[in-house]
């Protein structure tokens, strides 16, 4: 006996594809969500963990900027102290030094030259005086450049005056007075030389 199947097979089938898609899609659609939280979740945990690891360095950012500050302040005290030492050095190594102008002024002061005025400003000396004759005034110059006390003399002014009805010579010169320095030579010894030696 031959059977004959007049059920609806391929609707039956064209169902079973669809139900099998729709599962299929639901799956997937399941696996793309499931994708998409876990590459959020990872991506926001590398986000909170690059935000801390950025307030650890603004933080250690911070503390750095204040030693820096601290630094410079010491640096700043430092070089105020350094600067004091070399004042106190200086007026140590000097306090005798107004001593040995005068008496080297009087000792390479030549006759006929009287000095009026003396100021000192630092290591320049400015002599006002009157002399003889304008040759006086070159002698007391060369006196004081062979001085090991002076050097660089520099004539400002002459010019003739007269001063209690004697006719002299007025004259404005200025010389530094040589200064011992401690220079430091390669070897690391400190050694002493005249300031302004050629």
């Amino acid at each position: 006996m031959i059977r004959i199947n007049l059920l609806p097979h391929r609707e039956n089938k064209r169902k079973a594809r669809v139900r099998r898609f729709a599962a299929l899609a639901a799956i997937s659609a399941v696996i793309g969500l499931a994708t998409v939280g876990v590459a959020y979740a990872a991506i926001s945990a590398q986000i909170a963990m690059q935000d801390e690891r950025n307030a650890f360095l603004e933080q250690e950012n911070a503390k750095l900027d204040k030693q820096i500050a601290e630094i410079e302040t010491l640096k700043k005290e430092r070089q105020l102290l350094l600067d004091r030492k070399k004042v106190v050095e200086r007026l140590q190594s000097n306090r005798s030094e107004a001593v040995q102008v005068l008496d080297q002024l009087v000792r390479q002061m030549p006759e006929g030259i009287y000095l009026r005025e003396i100021k000192q400003t630092d290591e320049l000396v400015v002599l006002i005086g009157y002399a003889q004759s304008s040759a006086r005034v070159s002698t007391l110059m060369r006196s004081l450049n062979d001085s090991s006390v002076f050097e660089q003399p520099n004539l400002i002014e002459i010019k003739a005056v007269t001063v209690n009805g004697l006719r002299l010579n007025e004259f404005n010169l200025t010389v530094k007075i040589t200064r011992e320095v401690a220079e430091v030579d390669p070897k690391g010894k400190k050694a002493a030389s005249k300031e302004g030696a050629k």
